[in-house]
């Protein structure tokens, strides 16, 4: 079989690709065929007579795989393009827009060189072992960029989506790339007798199953009642004033207003976004602060109240006591940390330092090796690479005996990471963000969607505030029960139900991430063993 176009090919999985990806509502079943034109391309490359063969399907993968990560994340260059050096501003582009597509286009090229060496079954299974390591290497990583997950997709019909909880994300890829496999099959027989019905028919089954199976979940699963009064507070301040021209104090008054008139007097927890409040205070003088001070008297009139707040947070220490550490002026060291913060009517004080870092943006990637590098990443509003991090997911406890895990903006991204919190009896999970770095583009709208996928993996209401994006409650099916709209200043309350039960996916996490890592770094060694065999015959032959 020989495709007459490979560059058209090429450019319609992309297009069927971007289609398929939320926010564009009721076209996430495209998903499931969107490879397939890329796969004819493949195939007819190998198949023709001509050299470079693998320089070839990488060009055309390539080229697919860059397109369509680009055309669906095209919001990131809005926060890029706040860094002022033209030089800074290329290099973070890098991890979003290429390392990801690049990943890809590898997992698609170790396909090529195993299919030449083995069986079309084995083949297959290299093909979806790799794609699923290379997502898994871009979540796990410095460099990471989970943002383009294939599972991720399916976060814009969630109903179909329900089996996660035993699977998290990686299933959703490997069930849409084994769909996609499947459909070329079919369509390759079709092409050479004319008939596909014996393989239409698997193709089916292999979509129906999954279908009906999460269809059933979904309309029979029924939530505990276990209620708990929550408000999420959506302040609405420009991102770009609120670190310079608008007093902190002012920015207090506006949550502490906005909370109050959604409160009740039952209400137990107020969620407010990330950064909610902007002045870097030291930890370990926090209980002096007039923002601590102010927002623990606004708790008098709720006597079950609880605050859980983003705050940049400063430590300090004597020693060099962390790799992010920077020299204090006062002397000493010191961290700055995006972080969450829980008061209540007491004197107990919680304190998360966000883990998952944006890289280059919060972190600078491998900052053992890479600190050489410090002075090129600067100007990022004087973050670049600068923000402190803790190595492992919190769950903040209030005095009631209630578990939160706190999950500040990108690390709602970690299916994984937020399970291993819940493990540790946290019955709902806060997410505080702020999306306004993108604008009003499908940014905010794609962060918002894929939270639906964490409740569904953990079975957890999702409380959601966002400064300016979208706040909402997000139930333990993944329906959005309630939700803000862009760019207003408002406040939702709802009363969610907590759950203490723990799906297959929280107790064992990616496990078919494993798995494939497992398959591909053995099929890797095979190519590799195979390649320097054929090499020494060569080498010996010339002799």
């Amino acid at each position: 079989m020989k495709a007459k176009h490979p560059l058209l090919l090429s450019l319609s999985s992309a297009f069927i690709m971007w289609l398929a990806w939320p926010p564009i509502p009721f076209t996430t079943p495209l998903l499931l065929i969107g490879l397939v034109p890329l796969l004819i391309v493949v195939s007819s490359i190998q198949a023709d007579s001509r050299l470079k063969k693998g320089k070839r399907i990488f060009l055309f993968s390539g080229l697919t795989f860059l397109i369509w990560n680009t055309a669906s994340i095209y919001w990131v260059y809005n926060a890029i393009s706040a860094i002022n050096d033209p030089f800074t501003s290329a290099l973070v582009s890098i991890i979003p827009y290429g390392l990801g597509a690049l990943l890809m286009t590898f997992a698609f090229w170790m396909y090529h060189r195993l299919s030449r060496i083995t069986s079309k079954p084995i083949a297959y299974t290299g093909l979806v072992a790799f794609y699923i390591s290379m997502e898994y290497l871009h979540q796990t990583w410095d460099l990471s960029f989970p943002w383009m997950t294939l599972g991720n997709g399916l976060s814009g019909m969630h109903q179909l989506a329900q089996w996660y909880e035993y699977t998290g994300v990686y299933g959703g890829s490997a069930w849409i790339l084994i769909s996609n496999i499947l459909a070329f099959e079919a369509y390759q027989r079709w092409k050479q007798s004319g008939s596909a019905l014996k393989p239409a028919i698997v193709w089916l089954a292999w979509i129906i199953i999954p279908v009906a199976f999460s269809l059933i979940t979904y309309f029979q699963y029924t939530e505990k009642v276990v209620p708990v009064n929550v408000v999420a507070v959506q302040p609405n301040i420009n991102p770009y004033e609120k670190f310079g021209s608008m007093p902190s104090m002012d920015q207090l008054s506006i949550l502490t207003k906005l909370s109050d008139s959604a409160g009740q007097s039952n209400t137990e927890y107020f969620i407010w976004p990330e950064t909610a409040i902007p002045q870097a205070i030291v930890e370990d003088r926090i209980r002096s602060s007039a923002e601590f001070i102010t927002a623990q008297s606004f708790l008098n009139k709720y006597k079950n109240g609880t605050i859980i707040t983003g705050i940049e947070s400063v430590k300090l220490y004597n020693d060099k006591e962390t790799v992010s550490a920077k020299m204090n002026p006062n002397g000493g060291f010191l961290d700055n940390y995006n972080a969450a913060m829980q008061i209540e009517n007491s004197a107990n004080v919680q304190f998360y330092h966000k883990s998952k870092l944006v890289p280059g943006v919060e972190k600078m990637p491998y900052p053992n090796v890479l600190s050489v590098l410090g002075p090129i990443f600067e100007g990022f509003g004087g973050t670049m690479g600068g923000w402190g991090w803790q190595e492992k997911p919190a769950v903040f406890y209030a005095y009631s005996g209630i578990g939160v895990v706190p999950v500040i903006c990108y690390e709602s991204l970690w299916g994984s990471w937020i399970a291993d919190a819940v493990k540790n009896n946290a019955q709902f999970i806060a997410v505080i963000t702020n999306d306004a770095w993108w604008g009003n583009t499908s940014g905010k709208d794609q962060h918002l969607l894929y939270a639906k996928l964490r409740a569904i993996e953990t079975r957890r209401y999702i409380v959601r505030s966002a400064n300016t994006g979208i706040s909402a409650f997000i139930n333990q099916k993944g329906d959005i029960i309630q939700q803000s709209k862009w760019w207003t200043r408002t406040a939702l309350k709802a009363t969610i139900n907590m759950n203490d039960e723990l799906t297959f996916y929280v107790h064992n996490g990616d496990i078919i991430a494993v798995i494939s890592y497992v398959i591909a770094a053995l099929l890797a060694l095979f190519v590799s063993f195979q390649k320097i065999k054929y090499l020494f015959k060569k080498g010996t032959s010339l002799r």
